[in-house]
């Protein structure tokens, strides 16, 4: 097939393209770089079969004119990363809700398969652990930041909900739960290529309040197979899946394991939430999903538990 993938250049969107180009599709990439790298596409850019495109998914005529000649589209394109989302809040909102309406109607007026990449942050500050699909999402103040991203996700759920069932266009949801593992830059708030990186270079390994949040970390190969598997499968249409792994790790020992796996001289510093992003900045303790469904889908399993992911982005880094 030829596909179309948004976001093409970023770390998980490199990854799926040369997941689809290994089994044999052609794909086309749309991205503007904000946050994605040509050095993410650098091996398969000479592929005959991989097309790359400087253009953002506001540009609708450009996006209706590669639309028309692909067969599915997996939409990726997105401002990612905590720190990103508060330092560009209306970029942000823009991409994130505009682009995916311009992207949806594009795909209903060729009748195109389209999969919607969204978040954990759906779910806001609910800690009813694990968090399956169906439950309540507990969001704070519009004061705040970075809730804008949860709401501008739901929003784009809503839209690609609204097409399925409104104009039977067939769309598969996915919300990715911290999808990790080379290729992924710390830029933008990611926790493991920042902490890598710092005790890579003997630096202090900076936790952002008190290291006894919990999160689950996937690695991106488990997760790009899975997106694939779910365009394959006729049952996923107008169905939303959480994608991610059930391993639960506090912030602090995951340090720890970091600096045990390099071998790192970096000592574990606490800055609080207001230094590293915004004035009463919220997070939630826990973040654990229920994959469930996904597994009785498509038997959905994570592979590579907490070592071996770190084991590989360290070997990444340490290549370049």
């Amino acid at each position: 097939m030829r596909i179309l993938v948004t976001g093409g250049a970023g770390f998980i969107g490199s990854h799926l393209c040369e997941l689809l180009l290994k089994q044999g599709n052609e794909v086309e990439v749309i991205d503007d770089l904000s946050t994605g790298s040509l050095d993410n596409i650098s091996t398969i850019q000479q592929n005959p079969k991989f097309k790359f495109h400087l253009e953002t998914i506001i540009n609708e005529g450009f996006l209706d004119h590669i639309v028309r000649d692909v067969d599915q589209i997996y939409h990726l394109a997105a401002a990612v990363g905590v720190s990103y989302i508060i330092d560009n809040p209306l970029k942000s909102i823009q991409i994130n809700v505009r682009g995916t309406e311009n992207v949806l109607e594009a795909a209903h007026k060729y009748n195109k398969k389209v999969l919607i990449t969204s978040t954990s942050e759906i779910y806001g500050k609910n800690e009813n652990v694990p968090l399956s699909e169906e439950m309540d999402r507990v969001l704070g103040s519009t004061t705040k930041r970075r809730w804008s991203y949860s709401n501008t996700k739901a929003l784009d759920e809503f839209l690609a909900l609204a097409y399925h069932s409104e104009k039977k266009l067939p769309v598969v949801i996915v919300r990715l739960f911290n999808t990790v593992g080379p290729k992924q830059t710390g830029q933008y708030g990611m926790v493991i290529p920042r902490f890598i990186n710092q005790a890579l270079h003997d630096k202090s390994i900076t936790i952002f309040g008190d290291g006894e949040q919990t999160r689950c970390f996937c690695h991106v190969n488990d997760v790009v197979n899975a997106l694939s598997t779910l365009m394959t499968t006729p049952a996923a249409e107008g169905e939303i899946f959480n994608i991610g792994s059930t391993e639960e790790i506090s912030i602090k020992k995951l340090a720890e394991l970091i600096i045990k796996l390099t071998n790192s001289k970096s000592q574990i510093t606490y800055i609080s939430y207001d230094e590293a992003y915004e004035k009463h900045f919220e997070d939630m303790r826990r973040r654990l999903p229920d994959i469930g469904k996904i597994n009785k889908l498509i038997g959905f399993e994570y592979k590579k538990n907490i070592q071996e992911i770190i084991k590989d982005i360290i070997a990444y880094y340490e290549k370049k």
